[in-house]
Protein backbone atom coordinates (compact mmCIF):
# COMPACT_ATOMS: atom_id res chain seq x y z
CA UNK A 1 0.00 0.00 0.00
CA UNK A 2 1.42 3.37 -1.05
CA UNK A 3 1.34 5.95 1.76
CA UNK A 4 0.80 9.61 0.91
CA UNK A 5 3.02 11.66 3.27
CA UNK A 6 1.75 14.82 4.96
CA UNK A 7 -1.77 14.00 3.85
CA UNK A 8 -4.77 13.68 6.15
CA UNK A 9 -7.97 11.79 5.45
CA UNK A 10 -11.01 12.92 7.43
CA UNK A 11 -13.74 10.32 7.87
CA UNK A 12 -17.19 11.25 9.09
CA UNK A 13 -18.57 7.79 9.93
CA UNK A 14 -22.16 8.70 10.64
CA UNK A 15 -25.19 6.90 11.99
CA UNK A 16 -27.16 7.59 8.81
CA UNK A 17 -24.58 8.89 6.30
CA UNK A 18 -20.81 8.88 5.90
CA UNK A 19 -18.37 11.14 4.03
CA UNK A 20 -14.61 11.56 3.53
CA UNK A 21 -12.32 14.47 2.72
CA UNK A 22 -8.57 14.69 2.18
CA UNK A 23 -6.01 17.44 2.53
CA UNK A 24 -2.28 17.80 1.96
CA UNK A 25 -0.30 20.21 4.16
CA UNK A 26 -1.10 23.82 3.31
CA UNK A 27 -3.88 22.89 0.89
CA UNK A 28 -7.68 23.16 0.94
CA UNK A 29 -9.67 20.11 2.00
CA UNK A 30 -11.50 18.28 -0.78
CA UNK A 31 -14.30 15.76 -0.52
CA UNK A 32 -13.77 12.24 -1.84
CA UNK A 33 -16.54 11.08 -4.23
CA UNK A 34 -18.08 7.91 -2.82
CA UNK A 35 -20.91 7.00 -5.19
CA UNK A 36 -20.55 8.53 -8.62
CA UNK A 37 -20.26 12.26 -7.98
CA UNK A 38 -21.98 12.07 -4.58
CA UNK A 39 -19.67 12.95 -1.69
CA UNK A 40 -21.85 11.34 0.99
CA UNK A 41 -23.34 7.88 1.14
CA UNK A 42 -25.80 6.13 3.45
CA UNK A 43 -24.03 4.15 6.17
CA UNK A 44 -25.61 0.95 4.97
CA UNK A 45 -24.50 -2.55 3.97
CA UNK A 46 -26.47 -5.23 2.15
CA UNK A 47 -25.25 -8.83 2.25
CA UNK A 48 -26.69 -10.67 -0.76
CA UNK A 49 -27.74 -14.21 0.08
CA UNK A 50 -27.49 -15.72 -3.43
CA UNK A 51 -24.14 -14.54 -4.78
CA UNK A 52 -22.55 -13.64 -1.41
CA UNK A 53 -21.77 -10.14 -2.62
CA UNK A 54 -21.63 -7.09 -0.33
CA UNK A 55 -23.21 -3.78 -1.33
CA UNK A 56 -22.76 -0.36 0.24
CA UNK A 57 -24.58 2.95 0.52
CA UNK A 58 -27.29 3.73 -2.01
CA UNK A 59 -26.56 0.47 -3.80
CA UNK A 60 -27.26 -1.41 -0.55
CA UNK A 61 -30.58 0.40 -0.11
CA UNK A 62 -31.56 -0.22 -3.74
CA UNK A 63 -30.79 -3.94 -3.45
CA UNK A 64 -32.95 -4.16 -0.35
CA UNK A 65 -35.86 -2.09 -1.67
CA UNK A 66 -35.83 -4.05 -4.94
CA UNK A 67 -36.59 -7.19 -2.96
CA UNK A 68 -33.25 -8.95 -3.45
CA UNK A 69 -32.67 -11.84 -1.06
CA UNK A 70 -30.27 -10.63 1.57
CA UNK A 71 -29.75 -8.69 4.76
CA UNK A 72 -29.61 -4.91 5.18
CA UNK A 73 -27.72 -3.28 8.05
CA UNK A 74 -27.97 0.40 8.99
CA UNK A 75 -27.22 2.62 11.99
CA UNK A 76 -24.27 0.48 13.08
CA UNK A 77 -22.72 3.48 14.82
CA UNK A 78 -25.57 3.29 17.33
CA UNK A 79 -24.11 0.00 18.61
CA UNK A 80 -20.80 1.59 19.68
CA UNK A 81 -20.59 1.48 23.47
CA UNK A 82 -23.23 -1.26 23.60
CA UNK A 83 -22.77 -4.89 24.65
CA UNK A 84 -24.47 -5.82 21.37
CA UNK A 85 -21.35 -4.69 19.46
CA UNK A 86 -19.55 -7.97 20.17
CA UNK A 87 -22.55 -10.17 19.40
CA UNK A 88 -21.98 -12.32 16.34
CA UNK A 89 -24.18 -12.81 13.32
CA UNK A 90 -23.95 -14.85 10.14
CA UNK A 91 -22.51 -13.02 7.13
CA UNK A 92 -21.75 -14.96 3.96
CA UNK A 93 -21.60 -18.22 5.90
CA UNK A 94 -19.34 -16.93 8.68
CA UNK A 95 -20.04 -15.65 12.18
CA UNK A 96 -18.76 -12.09 12.59
CA UNK A 97 -19.27 -9.43 15.25
CA UNK A 98 -20.99 -6.13 14.59
CA UNK A 99 -17.65 -4.45 15.25
CA UNK A 100 -16.27 -6.55 12.38
CA UNK A 101 -19.12 -5.32 10.18
CA UNK A 102 -18.18 -1.71 10.98
CA UNK A 103 -14.63 -2.63 9.93
CA UNK A 104 -16.01 -4.03 6.65
CA UNK A 105 -17.71 -0.70 5.95
CA UNK A 106 -14.59 1.28 6.87
CA UNK A 107 -12.51 -1.02 4.66
CA UNK A 108 -14.79 -0.07 1.77
CA UNK A 109 -14.16 3.61 2.54
CA UNK A 110 -10.41 2.93 2.62
CA UNK A 111 -10.59 1.28 -0.79
CA UNK A 112 -12.55 4.26 -2.16
CA UNK A 113 -9.92 6.68 -0.84
CA UNK A 114 -7.04 4.66 -2.25
CA UNK A 115 -8.65 4.36 -5.67
CA UNK A 116 -9.38 8.09 -5.83
CA UNK A 117 -6.06 9.37 -4.43
CA UNK A 118 -3.73 6.70 -5.73
CA UNK A 119 -2.59 5.81 -2.23
CA UNK A 120 -3.54 5.93 1.44
CA UNK A 121 -3.15 9.20 3.35
CA UNK A 122 -0.58 8.94 6.10
CA UNK A 123 -2.99 10.09 8.80
CA UNK A 124 -6.68 9.39 9.36
CA UNK A 125 -8.88 11.54 11.61
CA UNK A 126 -12.22 10.01 12.55
CA UNK A 127 -15.08 12.11 13.81
CA UNK A 128 -16.80 11.26 17.06
CA UNK A 129 -19.82 12.75 18.86
CA UNK A 130 -19.38 14.65 22.09
CA UNK A 131 -20.95 11.62 23.78
CA UNK A 132 -21.26 8.19 22.20
CA UNK A 133 -23.14 7.25 25.38
CA UNK A 134 -24.79 9.84 27.62
CA UNK A 135 -23.72 9.89 31.27
CA UNK A 136 -21.38 6.90 31.13
CA UNK A 137 -17.69 7.85 30.56
CA UNK A 138 -16.56 4.22 30.72
CA UNK A 139 -18.88 3.06 27.96
CA UNK A 140 -18.10 6.23 26.00
CA UNK A 141 -14.37 5.42 26.10
CA UNK A 142 -15.15 1.84 25.11
CA UNK A 143 -17.10 3.12 22.09
CA UNK A 144 -14.14 5.16 20.80
CA UNK A 145 -11.75 2.27 21.46
CA UNK A 146 -14.03 -0.07 19.49
CA UNK A 147 -14.23 2.36 16.56
CA UNK A 148 -10.44 2.73 16.58
CA UNK A 149 -10.03 -1.06 16.56
CA UNK A 150 -12.43 -1.32 13.62
CA UNK A 151 -10.49 1.41 11.77
CA UNK A 152 -7.19 -0.41 12.30
CA UNK A 153 -8.77 -3.69 11.20
CA UNK A 154 -9.86 -1.84 8.04
CA UNK A 155 -6.21 -1.02 7.27
CA UNK A 156 -5.79 2.49 8.69
CA UNK A 157 -2.53 2.91 10.59
CA UNK A 158 -2.23 6.36 12.21
CA UNK A 159 -5.71 6.97 13.65
CA UNK A 160 -6.77 10.10 15.53
CA UNK A 161 -10.15 11.46 16.66
CA UNK A 162 -11.80 14.87 16.73
CA UNK A 163 -15.19 15.93 18.04
CA UNK A 164 -17.60 16.29 15.12
CA UNK A 165 -18.90 19.77 16.03
CA UNK A 166 -15.33 21.07 16.32
CA UNK A 167 -14.58 19.62 12.89
CA UNK A 168 -17.63 21.44 11.52
CA UNK A 169 -16.32 24.68 13.03
CA UNK A 170 -12.94 24.22 11.37
CA UNK A 171 -14.68 23.78 8.02
CA UNK A 172 -16.80 26.91 8.54
CA UNK A 173 -13.72 28.92 9.51
CA UNK A 174 -12.29 28.57 6.01
CA UNK A 175 -15.06 30.90 4.75
CA UNK A 176 -14.73 33.60 7.42
CA UNK A 177 -13.03 36.93 6.76
CA UNK A 178 -13.56 38.37 10.25
CA UNK A 179 -13.57 37.17 13.83
CA UNK A 180 -16.69 35.41 15.10
CA UNK A 181 -18.03 33.48 18.08
CA UNK A 182 -20.35 30.79 16.79
CA UNK A 183 -22.45 27.94 18.08
CA UNK A 184 -21.98 24.85 15.95
CA UNK A 185 -25.23 22.87 15.74
CA UNK A 186 -24.38 19.38 14.49
CA UNK A 187 -27.53 17.24 14.27
CA UNK A 188 -26.73 13.80 12.90
CA UNK A 189 -28.54 10.52 12.75
CA UNK A 190 -27.74 9.49 16.31
CA UNK A 191 -26.59 12.54 18.27
CA UNK A 192 -26.99 16.29 18.58
CA UNK A 193 -23.70 18.02 19.38
CA UNK A 194 -22.87 21.64 20.10
CA UNK A 195 -19.70 23.71 20.36
CA UNK A 196 -19.16 27.38 21.14
CA UNK A 197 -15.92 28.37 19.43
CA UNK A 198 -14.02 31.50 18.43
CA UNK A 199 -13.18 31.48 14.74
CA UNK A 200 -11.60 33.74 12.16
CA UNK A 201 -8.36 34.51 10.30
CA UNK A 202 -6.42 35.45 13.45
CA UNK A 203 -7.48 32.32 15.28
CA UNK A 204 -6.79 30.06 12.30
CA UNK A 205 -3.09 30.93 12.49
CA UNK A 206 -2.74 29.37 15.94
CA UNK A 207 -1.16 25.94 16.24
CA UNK A 208 -3.06 25.31 19.50
CA UNK A 209 -6.78 26.04 19.26
CA UNK A 210 -7.78 24.68 22.67
CA UNK A 211 -8.36 28.17 24.11
CA UNK A 212 -10.75 29.00 21.27
CA UNK A 213 -13.11 26.16 22.20
CA UNK A 214 -15.29 27.66 24.92
CA UNK A 215 -17.74 24.80 25.52
CA UNK A 216 -18.99 21.52 24.08
CA UNK A 217 -22.19 19.66 24.90
CA UNK A 218 -24.09 16.78 23.34
CA UNK A 219 -27.19 14.66 23.75
CA UNK A 220 -27.94 11.23 22.32
CA UNK A 221 -30.85 12.37 20.15
CA UNK A 222 -30.72 12.54 16.34
CA UNK A 223 -32.52 11.84 13.11
CA UNK A 224 -33.04 8.13 13.74
CA UNK A 225 -34.73 9.02 17.05
CA UNK A 226 -37.06 11.37 15.17
CA UNK A 227 -37.81 8.56 12.71
CA UNK A 228 -38.52 6.19 15.60
CA UNK A 229 -40.94 8.60 17.22
CA UNK A 230 -42.85 9.18 13.97
CA UNK A 231 -42.91 5.48 13.16
CA UNK A 232 -44.36 4.64 16.59
CA UNK A 233 -46.98 7.39 16.34
CA UNK A 234 -48.10 7.12 12.72
CA UNK A 235 -47.32 3.61 11.44
CA UNK A 236 -47.00 1.02 14.20
CA UNK A 237 -50.67 1.42 15.32
CA UNK A 238 -51.54 0.03 11.87
CA UNK A 239 -49.71 -3.16 12.91
CA UNK A 240 -51.27 -3.39 16.37
CA UNK A 241 -49.47 -0.99 18.70
CA UNK A 242 -52.00 0.17 21.31
CA UNK A 243 -54.54 -2.43 20.12
CA UNK A 244 -56.53 -4.29 22.78
CA UNK A 245 -57.34 -7.97 22.51
CA UNK A 246 -60.41 -10.04 23.41
CA UNK A 247 -59.61 -9.87 27.14
CA UNK A 248 -59.10 -6.11 27.07
CA UNK A 249 -55.32 -6.53 27.43
CA UNK A 250 -53.13 -4.37 25.21
CA UNK A 251 -50.92 -6.18 22.70
CA UNK A 252 -47.34 -6.34 24.12
CA UNK A 253 -45.50 -3.38 22.64
CA UNK A 254 -41.83 -4.40 22.50
CA UNK A 255 -41.96 -5.75 18.93
CA UNK A 256 -43.33 -2.43 17.66
CA UNK A 257 -40.66 -0.35 19.36
CA UNK A 258 -37.90 -2.62 18.03
CA UNK A 259 -39.46 -2.51 14.56
CA UNK A 260 -39.25 1.30 14.71
CA UNK A 261 -35.56 1.37 15.68
CA UNK A 262 -33.14 1.15 12.74
CA UNK A 263 -30.37 -0.83 14.45
CA UNK A 264 -32.73 -3.29 16.22
CA UNK A 265 -34.86 -4.29 13.23
CA UNK A 266 -32.53 -7.08 12.10
CA UNK A 267 -33.01 -8.98 15.39
CA UNK A 268 -36.73 -9.41 14.63
CA UNK A 269 -36.01 -11.76 11.72
CA UNK A 270 -34.62 -14.64 13.78
CA UNK A 271 -36.69 -17.83 14.09
CA UNK A 272 -37.20 -17.15 17.81
CA UNK A 273 -38.41 -13.58 17.24
CA UNK A 274 -40.79 -14.72 14.49
CA UNK A 275 -42.27 -17.40 16.77
CA UNK A 276 -42.80 -14.81 19.50
CA UNK A 277 -44.51 -12.45 17.05
CA UNK A 278 -46.73 -15.25 15.72
CA UNK A 279 -47.73 -16.11 19.30
CA UNK A 280 -49.14 -12.60 19.70
CA UNK A 281 -52.05 -13.49 17.39
CA UNK A 282 -54.33 -14.42 20.28
CA UNK A 283 -53.74 -10.98 21.82
CA UNK A 284 -55.46 -9.32 18.84
CA UNK A 285 -59.18 -8.70 18.44
CA UNK A 286 -58.56 -7.56 14.87
CA UNK A 287 -56.46 -10.35 13.31
CA UNK A 288 -55.96 -8.22 10.20
CA UNK A 289 -53.54 -6.03 12.19
CA UNK A 290 -51.57 -9.10 13.22
CA UNK A 291 -51.42 -10.27 9.60
CA UNK A 292 -49.86 -6.93 8.65
CA UNK A 293 -47.23 -7.29 11.38
CA UNK A 294 -46.33 -10.81 10.29
CA UNK A 295 -46.08 -9.83 6.65
CA UNK A 296 -43.56 -7.10 7.48
CA UNK A 297 -41.50 -9.50 9.61
CA UNK A 298 -41.70 -12.54 7.34
CA UNK A 299 -40.73 -10.50 4.30
CA UNK A 300 -37.95 -8.82 6.33
CA UNK A 301 -39.41 -5.46 5.32
CA UNK A 302 -38.84 -3.56 8.56
CA UNK A 303 -36.17 -1.35 7.01
CA UNK A 304 -38.49 -0.65 4.10
CA UNK A 305 -41.11 0.57 6.57
CA UNK A 306 -38.53 2.69 8.41
CA UNK A 307 -37.26 4.14 5.12
CA UNK A 308 -40.81 5.16 4.16
CA UNK A 309 -41.14 7.04 7.46
CA UNK A 310 -37.76 8.74 7.00
CA UNK A 311 -38.63 9.86 3.46
CA UNK A 312 -42.02 11.10 4.68
CA UNK A 313 -40.31 13.12 7.42
CA UNK A 314 -37.96 14.73 4.89
CA UNK A 315 -40.79 15.48 2.46
CA UNK A 316 -43.08 16.99 5.10
CA UNK A 317 -40.25 19.17 6.38
CA UNK A 318 -38.96 20.36 3.01
CA UNK A 319 -42.35 21.02 1.37
CA UNK A 320 -44.32 22.17 4.45
CA UNK A 321 -47.09 19.84 3.22
CA UNK A 322 -48.50 16.47 4.24
CA UNK A 323 -46.47 13.55 2.88
CA UNK A 324 -48.48 10.38 2.19
CA UNK A 325 -46.89 7.00 2.94
CA UNK A 326 -47.93 4.29 0.49
CA UNK A 327 -48.05 1.03 2.46
CA UNK A 328 -49.94 -0.93 -0.18
CA UNK A 329 -47.16 -3.53 -0.17
CA UNK A 330 -48.20 -4.42 3.41
CA UNK A 331 -51.92 -4.54 2.64
CA UNK A 332 -53.81 -3.30 -0.40
CA UNK A 333 -54.78 0.39 -0.11
CA UNK A 334 -53.07 0.77 3.29
CA UNK A 335 -51.73 4.31 3.78
CA UNK A 336 -50.36 6.61 6.47
CA UNK A 337 -49.16 10.20 6.39
CA UNK A 338 -46.70 12.59 8.03
CA UNK A 339 -47.58 16.27 8.16
CA UNK A 340 -45.75 19.37 9.41
CA UNK A 341 -48.22 19.40 12.31
CA UNK A 342 -47.39 15.80 13.23
CA UNK A 343 -43.67 16.63 13.10
CA UNK A 344 -44.23 19.47 15.57
CA UNK A 345 -46.46 17.37 17.83
CA UNK A 346 -44.57 14.09 17.96
CA UNK A 347 -41.06 15.57 18.07
CA UNK A 348 -41.84 18.35 20.55
CA UNK A 349 -40.22 16.76 23.61
CA UNK A 350 -37.12 15.56 21.78
CA UNK A 351 -36.59 18.91 20.09
CA UNK A 352 -36.97 20.65 23.45
CA UNK A 353 -34.16 18.45 24.85
CA UNK A 354 -31.97 19.29 21.85
CA UNK A 355 -32.57 23.04 22.24
CA UNK A 356 -31.87 22.86 25.99
CA UNK A 357 -28.55 21.20 25.19
CA UNK A 358 -27.73 24.07 22.80
CA UNK A 359 -28.62 26.65 25.44
CA UNK A 360 -26.54 24.79 28.02
CA UNK A 361 -23.53 24.96 25.71
CA UNK A 362 -23.80 28.76 25.48
CA UNK A 363 -24.25 29.00 29.26
CA UNK A 364 -21.18 26.83 29.87
CA UNK A 365 -19.21 29.20 27.63
CA UNK A 366 -20.22 32.04 29.96
CA UNK A 367 -22.09 33.86 27.21
CA UNK A 368 -25.59 35.15 26.54
CA UNK A 369 -27.45 33.91 23.48
CA UNK A 370 -27.22 37.37 21.88
CA UNK A 371 -23.42 37.18 22.05
CA UNK A 372 -23.36 34.32 19.56
CA UNK A 373 -22.49 35.58 16.07
CA UNK A 374 -24.22 32.74 14.21
CA UNK A 375 -25.66 29.26 14.55
CA UNK A 376 -23.72 27.08 12.11
CA UNK A 377 -25.95 24.16 11.11
CA UNK A 378 -24.45 20.90 9.91
CA UNK A 379 -25.48 17.26 9.88
CA UNK A 380 -28.33 15.93 7.76
CA UNK A 381 -30.97 16.26 10.48
CA UNK A 382 -30.25 19.97 10.93
CA UNK A 383 -32.34 20.47 7.77
CA UNK A 384 -35.50 19.60 9.74
CA UNK A 385 -37.62 22.76 9.67
CA UNK A 386 -39.25 22.10 13.05
CA UNK A 387 -35.79 21.98 14.60
CA UNK A 388 -34.79 25.26 12.95
CA UNK A 389 -38.02 26.84 14.18
CA UNK A 390 -37.31 25.68 17.74
CA UNK A 391 -33.78 27.08 17.58
CA UNK A 392 -35.13 30.40 16.27
CA UNK A 393 -37.30 30.72 19.38
CA UNK A 394 -34.33 30.09 21.67
CA UNK A 395 -31.92 32.27 19.66
CA UNK A 396 -34.21 34.95 18.16
CA UNK A 397 -31.47 37.44 17.29
CA UNK A 398 -28.92 34.96 15.93
CA UNK A 399 -28.75 34.15 12.20
CA UNK A 400 -28.76 30.51 11.16
CA UNK A 401 -26.10 29.58 8.60
CA UNK A 402 -26.40 26.22 6.82
CA UNK A 403 -23.12 24.56 5.94
CA UNK A 404 -22.51 21.46 3.86
CA UNK A 405 -24.90 19.26 5.81
CA UNK A 406 -23.29 15.98 4.76
CA UNK A 407 -19.70 16.91 3.89
CA UNK A 408 -18.81 19.72 6.29
CA UNK A 409 -17.67 17.52 9.19
CA UNK A 410 -15.50 15.38 6.90
CA UNK A 411 -13.82 18.50 5.48
CA UNK A 412 -13.22 19.87 8.97
CA UNK A 413 -11.69 16.56 10.06
CA UNK A 414 -9.14 16.92 7.27
CA UNK A 415 -8.11 20.23 8.86
CA UNK A 416 -7.99 18.82 12.39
Amino acid sequence: MRLLPQTTLGIDFGTSNSAMAWRSAGQTAQLVPLEGRAAAMPTALFFHYEDHSTHYGRDAMQQYLAGEEGRLMRSLKSLLGSSLLQDKTAVHGQLVSYQDIIAIFLRHLAAQAQAYLGGMPERVVLGRPVHFVDGNPERDAMAQSSLEAAARAAGFQEVAFQLEPIAAALDYEQRLSSEACILVVDIGGGTSDFTVVRLGPQHARKSDRSQDILATTGVHIGGTDFDHKLNVAEVQPLLGLGHHGPTGREVPSRVFYDLSTWHLIQWLYTAKALREAEALRTDYSDRRLHARLMRVLQEQAGHRLADAVEQGKIAASSTAATAPLDLGWVEEDLTAAISPASLATHLQLQLADVVRCAEACVAQAGLRTDQITALYLTGGSSALQTLRDALAVAFPATPQVAGDLFGGVASGLAYA
